[in-house]
């Protein structure tokens, strides 16, 4: 008897544990259903514009967008895009100026987060340094749309730029043509770590492999300044060389002026179409640039956000159109 009651205690408390384990898998089931059913910002899971979007109206958006210099007039353009774009469709936009700062850049994104934006645009400093603020974003629900650089990790809806590899090749192809074959030329590159130096300088460098003489390469941080300072310090090094292919506008604008300084004849080919380059190439002072068009950047980073949110598929790279651009053709 004395068993019996036992055993009927056993199974009481292993019907007890039971109901208890089953209980526990039934809150937690509820809750991710719950938390499923809540709707985001953007992406479940960061990965795919296919993912389950809440719609949103442009009207209805705020958007984040951190640019990494508003110094740069490139830049200033894609602001301007973006913008003027915005206006026109009743959408908020704040935008936050890294000033080539990254730490300052992954602070401005993290406060753009706990403003709880809807999507961000970012064109990063260091395409490295970036990605700690991207994967924050990714675990906030909202989309990342990255401008002219890309980030090296995190989830990105999509990249709007230029094909970097592509432009450098046509600078050389240029240089090739117009100095001849193992013409002695110098590389000004730009900020370490950006994916547009990287990308600029493979196809720069894979084309001209061969064909012309690299005697130096060095970084100017896609700085103006910079450009100038190191281009003076390449001419007292190197005075034997012919051109220069610098990885954007305003490092050959600064290169023009130590060339001028030096009295040196140089062609030299930049990167981007900004305006002043532009004037430069048109006055001679610049051999060639290859232009990007900013300002339709800035439009397509945001017309992708609000087709993301009108649920519409994105791609992960929309490609914004090159031109070489020289004396020449603008006679």
């Amino acid at each position: 008897m004395g068993i019996r009651i036992k055993k009927e205690k056993g199974n009481f408390i292993m019907k007890k544990s039971l109901k208890h384990v089953l209980g526990t898998i039934a809150v937690a089931a509820l809750a991710v259903i719950t938390l499923s059913a809540c709707g985001n910002t953007g992406l479940d899971s960061g990965k795919s514009s296919d993912a389950k979007v809440t719609k949103k109206a442009p009207k209805d958006l705020k958007v984040g967008v951190s640019l990494s210099t508003l110094s740069n007039p490139f830049f200033v353009s894609v602001k301007k895009g973006v913008t003027e774009l915005a206006d026109k469709k009743g959408t908020n936009v704040q935008v936050a100026d890294a000033q080539n700062d990254t730490a300052k850049q992954n602070n401005d994104v993290e406060d753009l987060i706990q403003k709880k934006v809807d999507v961000l645009i970012i064109n990063p400093v260091d395409s490295s340094a970036i990605s700690s603020a991207v994967k924050d974003a990714n675990d906030a629900g909202i989309p990342v749309i990255t401008v002219d650089r890309s980030a090296d990790s995190g989830d990105v809806l999509s990249l709007v730029a230029s094909n970097s590899t592509k432009g450098g090749q046509m600078a050389a192809d240029f240089l090739i043509k117009k100095l001849g074959k193992n013409a002695a030329i110098a590389e000004l590159q730009g900020t370490p770590g950006a994916s547009a130096t990287r990308e600029r300088g493979k196809g720069f460098d894979a084309t001209a492999k061969g064909q012309l003489n690299i005697v130096t390469k060095q970084t100017a941080g896609f700085d103006r300044a910079k450009g100038l300072s190191v281009t003076e310090n390449i001419l007292q090094g190197h005075g034997d060389i012919k051109g220069i292919f610098s990885q954007n506008d305003e490092m050959a604008l600064g290169a023009v002026q130590a060339a001028k300084a030096a009295k040196k004849n140089l062609v030299i080919v930049g990167f981007d179409g900004e305006d002043d380059g532009l004037k430069a190439v048109k006055a001679g002072d610049m051999a060639a640039t290859v232009a990007q068009k900013p300002e339709e950047m800035g439009k397509l980073a945001l017309q992708a956000a609000f087709d993301h949110f009108a649920g519409k598929k994105v791609k992960a790279n929309i490609e914004s159109p090159l031109e070489l651009v020289t004396t020449d053709s603008l006679k």
